[in-house]
């Protein structure tokens, strides 16, 4: 079995609000939405690159279960170049962001916590 990244996802109130975050602010590409009947939004699938998609699905109990469960995801890391690091805190404002030697930490507008990192990681598996 490959264990490379298929998916992740995230349970939203708003999913169209945290899609046009992730679309504004980190630059992820929209490959699917898909709509309730009524057409009101029921996920926004986003593109994490090499085949990995983020799913953004919504959790309002009156249309949809609620999904997310503890413990759950408690970060979603992306990487990043240091000037796409600090052009992000640019765009957030540093009283939003947390910065470290590697790594910007923020919260995206559903309480998500969400980084950044240009931290090189290892290319094999220690044996």
């Amino acid at each position: 079995m490959s264990a490379q990244l298929h998916h992740l996802a995230l349970g939203a109130h708003d999913v169209d609000a945290l899609a046009a975050f992730y679309e504004d602010i980190l630059g992820l590409l929209r490959l699917q939405t898909h709509r309730f009947d009524d057409g009101g939004t029921r996920s926004v699938w986003l593109s994490l690159g090499g085949g990995a998609v983020l799913m953004l699905e919504t959790v309002d109990e009156d249309r949809a279960p609620a999904r997310s469960r503890p413990p759950g995801l408690f970060l979603l890391a992306l990487a990043a170049t240091d000037d796409e690091r600090r052009n992000l805190v640019d765009m957030l404002g540093e009283e939003n962001c947390e910065v470290t030697t590697y790594t910007t930490y923020f919260c995206d507008p559903e309480g998500n916590r969400v980084a950044v990192s240009s931290y090189d990681l290892p290319d094999s598996p220690v044996v």
